[in-house]
């Protein structure tokens, strides 16, 4: 019999509102498997502050804060500080927000906790656009994608935004990717997350079925080939300069794999295709340079 990589305890209960196939709530779910009940969370507006249930009800068994839009990295921060002065150190203080409210709206804050290094977990779960409100475009959409403000006659043009890449530049002591199609990798980084004293900040590519117009069922699927095809690289970074692979994709799908099973890419041409190929390979090679200078 195999040794069990992914504990086993569940925080998280059964009863929660997320959309069938909903990747950030999976991503919640292995996150407290591995931070346990000592945890406080700061929840922001997003998905997960519907997710959670109506007062006063809860799925994640650990207090949670529900913070303003651009409030959840201080309010995190905050509660760090609070619990320090009261001689508690044994408490994990996660910040969890989507896109939206990282890229975006939040951004300030989390360079701010980021340039002091405030001792907080910061997780995104990144479904590429605002879906609790509609899904509407953010920074982390990416080029070529439909959302309700880039229809498909304007579909973004513009490259998502290169998160890991800025908080990196903090140098901040943990900076990482991770997909919901990958658990063991990302119980590591959790693990590591929780192991390591200082800002880390953990990037979760987490699949929307209802805002990327495909069945719930092709949720892991999606990330999976997210990965497998480079659109989302698996990697991370220790202080800021070094590097590391965790996924090796040494023979790439190409990029239409995975374009072509959600319909928020239904309006693609075959010339869009190439586009969008052209700029995975030249992101996948940066990266790659990156890698080897640090081996």
């Amino acid at each position: 019999m195999s040794k069990l990589t992914i504990p086993q305890e569940e925080i998280m209960s059964s009863g929660h509102l997320a959309c069938q196939g909903c990747a950030g709530a999976l991503a919640m779910r292995y996150m407290l498997k591995v931070f346990g009940k000592k945890t406080m969370l700061a929840v922001p507006a997003c998905c997960w502050s519907v997710i959670d249930g109506p007062w006063p009800y809860s799925a994640v068994s650990v207090p949670l804060f529900h913070t303003a839009f651009e409030t959840a990295a201080i309010t995190a921060s905050g509660l760090k500080a609070g619990l320090v002065a009261q001689g508690i150190n044994d408490v994990n203080v996660v910040a969890w927000a989507g896109d939206g409210g990282t890229f975006d709206i939040g951004f300030q804050a989390i360079s701010g906790a980021a340039e002091r290094n405030d001792d907080i977990l910061y997780v995104v779960y990144d479904n590429e656009a605002y879906m609790n409100t509609g899904i509407q475009r953010s920074s982390a959409t990416p080029y070529g994608a439909w959302t309700t403000t880039t229809p498909a006659n304007h579909p973004k043009d513009r490259p998502k935004k290169d998160l890991v890449e800025i908080i990196a530049a903090h140098r901040v002591p943990f900076v990482a990717t991770a997909s919901v199609a990958y658990p063991e990798d990302l119980i590591k980084k959790f693990e590591k997350a929780k192991n390591t004293k200082g800002f880390k900040l953990i990037h979760i590519f987490a699949p929307c079925p209802t805002g990327w117009k495909m069945a719930p069922e092709l949720s892991i699927e999606s990330a999976r080939l997210a990965v497998q095809t480079r659109v989302f690289p698996v990697y991370e970074v220790e202080n800021g300069v070094h590097y590391k692979l965790n996924i090796n994709v040494k023979n790439p799908k190409p990029v239409g794999e995975y374009l072509k099973i959600q319909g928020r890419f239904r309006h693609l041409k075959e010339d869009d295709y190439k586009v969008i190929q052209e700029n995975v390979d030249r992101e996948w090679e940066l990266l790659m340079r990156k890698v080897e200078t640090f081996k």
